[in-house]
């Protein structure tokens, strides 16, 4: 079975989409699905890039047992179209 590979997206990189990795990679992890679901955040914005998760959002993340690792990065349409299955949006 090939891997699939989602990103989840949101406009800084900071709150939303690092939150939506973290806890999908746990469910990954959980279930033993190395091998077939690869996971990733972007934003939409890049004044963000090379920041980690705000600390609200690590703080709030780790008391319901999440860990958000993940550095902030601009979304690069040329690539990231390409190179994801699925790129899931997130807003209000």
């Amino acid at each position: 079975m090939t891997k699939k590979k989602i990103l989840f997206v949101c406009l800084g990189n900071i709150c939303r989409s690092p939150a939506a990795e973290g806890i999908m990679k746990k469910l990954v992890e959980e279930k033993d699905l190395h091998n077939l679901i690869e996971v990733d955040s972007a934003g939409t914005m890049g004044y963000h890039t090379g920041e980690g998760a705000d600390p609200r959002m690590k703080r709030h993340a780790k008391n319901r047992g999440y860990d958000l690792t993940s550095i902030a990065r601009r979304f690069d349409p040329k690539k990231d179209f390409l190179d994801f299955d699925y790129i899931v949006t997130m807003d209000n």
